[in-house]
């Protein structure tokens, strides 16, 4: 499963929030939805997320084996 706990605590240390990641970066707050729901996103967004918050990949998403693996 694909977890995006790493991209909250990210944001929490930056100076930026939801406000702004959305009305000065212009990322869709239906983005923001399917990362707090742990929802598919693109790698491109995964790219703009970490130029904005200028930080690797580790620091947005990460992966958590399920039961299942």
């Amino acid at each position: 499963m694909i977890d995006y706990a790493p991209f909250w605590e990210t944001l929490k240390e930056s100076d930026d929030n939801w406000y702004t990641l959305t009305h000065k970066h212009g990322v869709n707050p239906a983005t923001l939805h399917r990362l707090k729901y742990n929802m598919p996103i693109s790698t491109v967004t995964i790219d703009t997320l970490c130029r904005i918050l200028n930080c690797p990949t580790e620091n947005v998403i990460r992966y958590v084996p399920d039961s299942d693996d």
